[in-house]
């Protein structure tokens, strides 16, 4: 998604925020692009409060000057805006490439909307192609693979499941002090099922299918920006 597009988006995004809204402010690139406009109509006196995602968006959006609390101080949320690294029929998403799936999906759980900000490559049917993030437990992960990857077969899904890693080789580790295995199952045809059966892994914290959460997707393309509701 280049950066043009990712503005465009962010910016169309940003007509749905209004006075005195408590934010949810989403983590990943695209999300960043919508902190900044925001912190412009912030800074011109635009009132809202936000509720990060992840230490990230924290620290950009407090060092641009807009108001933080924390969900603990506002456990109710009026919208959250965040990216989507697929987004499929429904509006059921795949996230989590960012690394912060168990964060956002509490934020998005708490807000009375969602919207997604994406580009109209990201828009597929069925959803499964970007590798699906999971987010486990350290302990016991050779455990906690083996069934993911049992629970993937018995839904008739295959492909690698690896534990992401950073540039140096060690684990990628979350804000919350977790894993993640992504699974590039290629296909996700009932995204429901999968979630259903890994929420049963004792060692899966959370994972990046986002389903029924979204009200809106604004999918920004060349040409054109489209609003997506489910």
């Amino acid at each position: 998604m280049s950066v043009e597009l990712k503005k465009r988006a962010a910016a169309r995004a940003l007509e749905f925020v209004e006075p005195g809204m408590r934010l949810g402010l989403g983590t990943g690139s695209t999300a960043d692009e919508f902190v900044r406009l925001l912190a412009e109509k912030v800074a011109a006196g635009f009132d809202v409060i936000g509720v990060p995602t992840s230490e990230r968006t924290a620290a950009l959006a407090s060092s641009l000057g807009i108001r933080l609390a924390t969900l603990d101080q506002l456990p109710e949320l009026d919208l959250t805006i965040d990216g989507a690294d697929e987004i499929g029929p429904q509006l059921a998403l795949i996230k989590g490439g960012g690394g912060a799936l168990l964060r956002e999906k509490i934020v998005a759980a708490a807000s009375a909307r969602m919207v997604v900000i994406a580009d109209a490559t990201k828009v597929v049917d069925p959803i499964g192609a970007f590798p699906l993030p999971i987010e486990v437990n350290p302990f016991g992960l050779a455990s906690t693979r083996g069934k993911v990857i049992a629970a993937g077969a018995d839904l008739g899904l295959a492909g690698e499941v690896k534990l992401r890693l950073k540039t140096d080789g060690a684990p990628f580790v979350t804000d919350g002090g977790h894993f993640i295995l992504d699974a590039s199952f290629r296909r996700i045809p009932d995204p429901m099922s999968l979630s259903r059966a890994l929420f049963e892994i004792p060692g899966v914290v959370e994972h990046g299918l986002f389903l029924g959460l979204a009200t809106a997707a604004v999918v920004a393309g060349a040409d054109r920006i489209d609003v997506l509701t489910p």
